[in-house]
């Protein structure tokens, strides 16, 4: 019997229910059924895919919920949960018809209800979600099938808004899940999707048990990235948080695990060696690894002490820390990802010309006398760590007393929510990595965002940036768009957003006898087959 969400979350805060002791237990699966067994790159923690744009979190969102919309591999949306839907001549009235026989894990049907109320709260959160909802007039349930959804004025990104892709995508709950305050975590698994979680047996700090949604209906296109039919040809699905790289690699060498969701570059040529192996790029386009700066606290409040971080960096400094296998990393001064339609260099010559003096000038300019830098350090995924020590000793090396605080990725993701002072519990700096599909365009792109409060963790506040950003969601011009980005890049370096550190590319190793892996940064476990 499943243990309620609220009532197991309650028991563990309360101490009843351990993770060390739970750390012990084993899941197996009954007679005759099949398991995946997958190596996650972090701990699940935090549950709520709307909450955080954690990729652990929105993998875990993937397996639970489901969307209205869905892009494909070729960036085309696709409807999901919708049936599809008619747009007034006007440009104003989208009305979106549910598929029929959509139901929640606990048995009652979706509704258009549902729907509006998680658009509503997942539009507070997301970049592309505010946009959207600065836009929408009225949005309502005018039956239980039908969403109507009301512009103020025409706007062509609407469906694409509601078919992003990636964190924090539009996952749709029922409306009593929905209505919790979007800064605040959800207490409530219960999604459409082609998973369920197994709450009684996920172990925090070890294992987090899936069953296949034996009455999830998948639509009958083939699956393509997010799109498509998301069918399930396994019975359960096992998550294992094994933090060493070395233990997880030795584990699919002996067929103990069936794939390995995140493999540092490093152990690629080993795990190529191995006997009945496969591994490969998860994409073509990888990842941007970020120094991500808190702008309400001193000192990088002030943009001296920013632009003194862009003069400290070394992209191939980070990388060669990170990796030294050929051809697993770039440096790249865009920061919409080079070798793409927005891709710029304004604005990056203190970034691209590393400067430790330059550095020490413009960090003493900015008034700093000392006083502790919150370093939030991950330790528990490869890429962050590495560049986190990388940081500690360059900001070191500038003359800044550096408070370096070890925790795990889980966390950090939930303590770089905090916007109280450093020394109160916040943070100064931290490092994180966002895949580059989602980095693409200003639309897409939280770390060029000068929102305030509303931006992403570190809350970068511009009013130019904003500005920008508006009149890029308002343009269909190419030319113009590209003009748009290449401004919004100069003036997110000038003011310091965020420090990009190039480009790495991550991979995925799995036995010979699984298929069917969709190439994607995240990871999806439809449409795999173990043979």
């Amino acid at each position: 019997m499943q243990t309620s969400p609220r009532n197991w979350l309650a028991r563990r805060a309360r101490g009843i229910v351990p993770a060390a002791a739970l750390s012990l237990a084993l899941a197996f699966p009954a007679a005759g059924q099949t398991e995946l067994n997958v190596a996650i790159h972090a701990d699940l923690k935090n549950i709520d895919p709307i909450w955080t744009t954690a990729l652990i979190t929105s993998n875990h969102g993937y397996a639970v919920y489901d969307t209205l919309f869905a892009t494909d591999a070729d960036f085309n949306v696709q409807p999901q949960m919708a049936e599809g839907y008619t747009l007034s001549d006007d440009g104003l009235v989208y009305t979106i018809t549910l598929r029929d026989g959509l139901n929640w894990h606990d048995g009652t049907p979706v509704t258009a209800k549902d729907c509006v109320a998680s658009i509503k709260r997942w539009g507070q959160r997301d970049v592309f979600g505010q946009l959207l909802m600065e836009r929408v007039d009225t949005m309502v349930a005018a039956d239980d099938r039908t969403i109507v959804m009301t512009l103020k004025n025409p706007w062509a990104l609407a469906i694409a808004a509601l078919g992003k892709k990636n964190a924090n995508v539009p996952f749709m709950m029922p409306e009593r899940v929905a209505m919790t305050d979007p800064h605040e975590q959800i207490k409530e698994m219960v999604g459409s999707g082609p998973f369920r979680i197994l709450e009684d047996e996920w172990v925090p700090g070890s294992k987090v048990v899936y069953e296949k949604n034996a009455d999830y209906v998948p639509r009958a296109e083939p699956a393509s990235e997010t799109a498509g039919g998301k069918v399930v040809h396994f019975d359960r699905l096992v998550w294992q948080y094994i933090p060493d790289s070395q233990t997880t690699a030795n584990a699919l060498v002996a067929g103990e695990i069936d794939l390995i969701e995140n493999v540092p570059a490093d152990l690629v040529p080993q795990l190529n060696a191995a006997e009945g192996v496969t591994v490969e790029p998860t994409d073509g386009l990888g990842w941007q690894p970020w120094l991500v700066i808190n702008h309400l606290h001193p000192p990088f409040d002030n943009v001296k002490a920013r632009q003194a971080l862009q003069l400290m960096a070394d992209q191939a400094t980070y990388q060669l820390a990170n990796s030294s296998l050929e051809g697993s990393w770039r440096t790249c001064p865009a920061m919409f990802i080079c070798d793409t339609p927005h891709a710029s260099d304004l604005g990056s010559q203190r970034l691209m010309q590393q400067d430790i003096e330059a550095a020490k000038k413009l960090l003493a300019e900015s008034g700093y006398n000392g006083e502790p830098v919150v370093l939030l350090h991950p330790t528990d995924i490869p890429q962050l760590h590495s560049a986190s020590l990388v940081s500690a000793a360059l900001l070191r090396e500038i003359g800044v007393n550096v408070d370096d605080q070890a925790m795990d990725w889980s966390t950090l993701t939930s303590r770089r929510a905090e916007k109280k002072a450093p020394a109160d519990g916040g943070w100064n700096l931290f490092h994180t990595a966002w895949p580059a599909n989602m980095l693409l365009n200003p639309m897409m792109h939280n770390g060029v965002s000068g929102a305030c409060d509303a931006a992403w963790f570190g809350w970068p506040c511009d009013d130019e940036l904003q500005e920008l950003r508006a009149k890029f969601s308002n343009e269909a011009d190419p030319e113009t768009l590209v003009t748009l980005s290449r401004r919004m890049q100069e003036r997110a370096m000038e003011y310091v957003t965020y420090i990009p550190l190039g480009q790495y590319f991550f991979y995925r190793a799995y036995r010979d006898d699984v298929s069917g892996v969709i190439p994607s940064t995240d990871a999806f476990f439809w449409n795999i087959r173990k043979n």
